[in-house]
């Protein structure tokens, strides 16, 4: 049997790496990218790109499959089937959006992958942590101080103390096929019990999840916004830094020593701010959310000047996903087109290890976005809905 063979001409190609698009083909074959040059190979399906850019698949780096809701502990209570049901329509959403990949820390699981590899449902790569690992009382901890509950479901997260524990859990997730760990090392928006600000996880239980990942060939992903935070993590192992609204120049400077990565999620706290009271979000989780909006811009431009490798995330809970491509928007008031697209593309899939994702050349995974124009001239071209998803080569039919 013949292999399905797929030609994008006449557009302009961004290869996920270079300063700016180049006029070429884009010839795939097998799910590969074959060929870069010559005229469609005979049988191909033939895609007219002109007057538009070709970029590699999107990988959306911060994304939560099974966290349905902006309640923390409703979302832990609610039923696996309807939580999965959820997830199913997260996922496809995210992949007629260009995101051919996804990374979900704090969530997902074995049994959802399955599904999208046996093509059950339409979705993008799936690559998952498990539910993340929080201390008592920490970001993931959903239970209100003033309530005697019990968490149910650890769709999002799973309370977990001390090192001996920690370091069963972080077995337990990869035999069960996790692509990395995820750590809760702050505070955050949604919790209802603890600082913003305050390193969560002692240095000792940090070290033992890194080690662990470290043994697995894997790594560590910390939810942390303050600079302390962010220095007890990657100090003690982490890889990569999940939002880091609150880091300064100091801590900025420690994770470039430490090869850490950032991962930005601004349109999270935008989506919040303007749409989390009609969707129930609590008082003290709104004054938290105004503090790391207001200071997330700023954070970015700080990393970058630090020298600090930036990717791409949007941590979209409950019904804010469809904002998904805003994240485009928000990142373009700090950064150049083209560091915007390599964030979400090339350096995400080197925090994902994955060489034959994010860029466009021979051999590569033939995972290709067909914008709807050129986004070097037209920026809001970025995260306009309209376009051509391409994943392995086969066309995502609208």
């Amino acid at each position: 049997m013949t292999a399905e063979m797929l030609s994008i001409v006449n557009g302009l190609v961004f290869d996920g790496v270079g300063p700016e698009p180049v006029e070429c083909p884009v010839h795939t074959e097998g799910g590969r990218i074959a060929s870069l040059e010559g005229p469609p190979p005979e049988g191909a399906r033939v895609v007219d790109a002109r007057g538009r850019v070709v970029t590699p698949g999107l990988i959306d780096a911060h994304l939560h499959a099974y966290t349905v809701s902006l309640d923390l502990l409703e979302n832990e209570a609610l039923p696996m089937s309807y939580v999965s049901a959820k997830a199913a329509r997260r996922l496809e959403g995210a992949l007629r959006r260009g995101f051919t990949t996804v990374r979900d820390v704090a969530g997902g699981d074995i049994g959802l992958r399955m599904a999208v590899e046996e093509g059950l449902i339409a979705g993008p790569r799936y690559l998952f942590t498990g539910p993340g690992l929080t201390q008592t009382g920490g970001h993931a901890d959903p239970r209100p101080g003033h309530l005697a509950v019990d968490v149910l479901g650890h769709h999002a997260g799973e309370i977990v103390d001390g090192v001996d524990d920690l370091r069963r859990a972080v077995r337990e997730r990869f035999r069960t096929g996790s692509h990395a760990i995820k750590l809760f090392t702050s505070g955050g928006v949604a919790s209802p019990t603890d600082p913003l600000r305050n390193p969560q996880y002692s240095a000792e239980e940090v070290r033992a999840v890194c080690d662990e990942a470290s043994r697995r060939d894997s790594y560590v992903a910390a939810h942390a916004y303050s600079s302390e935070a962010i220095v007890h993590s990657v100090t003690n192992g982490v890889r990569t830094i999940e939002h880091g609204n609150l880091l300064d120049e100091r801590t900025a400077t420690v994770m470039a020593e430490y090869g850490a990565y950032l991962v930005p999620t601004l349109i999270a706290y935008d989506a919040m701010g303007r749409r989390g009271a009609a969707l129930g979000l609590p008082a003290v989780s709104y004054r938290k959310n105004r503090e790391v909006l207001d200071a997330g811009l700023s954070s970015i431009e700080i990393a970058r000047r630090a020298g600090v490798r930036i990717g791409l995330g949007t941590d979209l809970v409950g019904d804010l996903e469809d904002e998904q491509l805003r994240e485009f928007r928000n990142r373009c008031e700090v950064d150049t087109v083209t560091d915007v697209l390599r964030s979400a593309t090339s350096v995400n899939a080197a925090i994902l290890r994955r060489r034959d994702l994010g860029v466009i050349r021979e051999g590569a995974v033939a995972d290709l976005v067909v914008l709807a124009g050129n986004p070097f001239e037209r920026t809001d071209v970025l995260w306009s809905p309209q376009r051509l998803v391409i994943r392995s080569g086969k066309v995502v039919e609208a």
